[in-house]
């Protein structure tokens, strides 16, 4: 059978999606991906085609007439408190953008189920517009059916059902959830396990000094990345001096890299997974992959509240227990180095993401919907 991929033209949107897709295609499914770009890091789609269907969509033109023509809302977003018209204000006219370029690649490929993620909506038209059931796929820790409704109840996706003649949308046949219920409470979803995505090919390989345990507790500090304020990196490097620990930071800015004394280290592009494995604590920028990340391996986390989805990863990470939401500090460095009840916490989590089903496990449900 065959299953089209489709997800929002920004980066990480497609990457959850990513470990079902390869299950399918290693079950001899035919997998077709449809995204932007910048959605996927550039090899972690590995053997499965991909077809860009966002050249003519400006995202950032889309962000700007958002920000002109919802400005409470805009602010809102960045601030990371969001609300339903601030999603539909850029997310409704980049996805009627996307339909025509997703719909005309379905009527071309002749999918049987079309997979898609929340704020990938333009999936959900292709495959009303086909006939063809939808599978709605959780990319973070947001409820992915409020998220979609949101956006398919714009103003825009109203143009863009009537331009293709698409007169309902159908519920998804399936939604497949990726947040641990410890989080975000009981879903109506199907749960699947997060794993890390493909390793890039042209990665760094791991340093020895990384897969032996360190004398000091290491802490893990990755990019802030996207439109956070401040600079985790080096907010980190001040809030270590007065601390007993080592310092790992991804992939620095040179001039944070030239203030690194001789308890910091650097790393480039290595896999999450193989930093995390001996690191005690990890400090980056909000995003899910990075909290699921730390989560799946079982230790604690600082997340840095910012915008879209980053505050809440935040606010939610912190009420399990499982780490603190920032500003980094000196304080809350040592309160993630040492307090016991963040580790259980983590811990936790991470057996309960183990427990979850793997995306294997999950390809029939897929296939028997065709």
């Amino acid at each position: 059978m065959r299953v089209l991929v489709v997800a929002a033209p920004l980066p990480g949107h497609l990457t959850p999606l990513l470990p079902l897709a390869h299950a399918l295609w290693d079950s001899g499914h035919e997998v077709l991906l449809a995204a932007g770009a910048e959605s996927v890091s550039p090899g972690t789609a590995g053997p499965l085609p991909f077809i860009d269907v966002a050249r003519n969509v400006r995202v950032g033109r889309a962000a700007a007439r958002s920000v002109l023509t919802h400005p409470v809302a805009a602010r809102a977003e960045l601030a990371g408190q969001g609300s339903d018209s601030g999603l539909r204000s850029l997310f409704g006219p980049v996805n009627e953008e996307l339909s025509d370029a997703v719909v005309t690649v379905a009527e071309q490929w002749d999918p049987d189920v079309v997979v898609h993620e929340p704020l990938a909506v333009a999936g959900a038209i292709a495959a009303a517009r086909a006939g063809v059931p939808a599978v709605l796929h959780e990319n973070g820790l947001h409820d992915g059916a409020a998220l979609f409704r949101a956006v398919l109840d714009s103003r825009p996706m109203d143009r863009a059902r009537r331009r293709l003649g698409v007169t309902t949308v159908p519920p998804p046949a399936v939604m497949l959830t990726i947040a641990p219920s410890s989080l975000v409470g009981i879903r109506d979803g199907l749960p699947v396990r997060p794993v890390p995505a493909a390793v890039v090919p042209g990665g760094e390989e791991v340093p020895g000094w990384l897969q032996a345990p360190s004398e000091r507790p290491r802490v893990l500090v990755t990019p802030a990345g996207g439109p956070v304020r401040g600079n985790l990196q080096f907010s980190a490097l001040r809030a270590a001096a007065e601390l007993d620990c080592e310092l790992v930071l991804v992939r620095p800015h040179p001039r944070i890299a030239r203030r690194a004394g001789p308890g910091v280290k650097i790393v480039g592009r290595i896999p999450a997974e193989d930093l995390l494995a001996t690191c005690a604590a990890v400090a980056h920028g909000g995003s899910a992959r990075s909290v699921l990340g730390a989560l799946a391996a079982g230790i604690p986390q600082l997340v840095l509240p910012g915008p879209g989805d980053r505050r809440l990863n935040a606010q939610l990470v912190e009420a399990r227990g499982a780490g603190i939401a920032g500003p980094v500090t000196a304080e809350s460095l040592d309160r993630l180095l040492h307090d016991g009840e963040l580790a259980a916490a983590a811990r936790e989590v991470r057996g309960e993401i183990a427990a979850m089903p793997p995306p294997q496990s999950r390809v029939e449900v897929v296939t028997t919907l065709a």
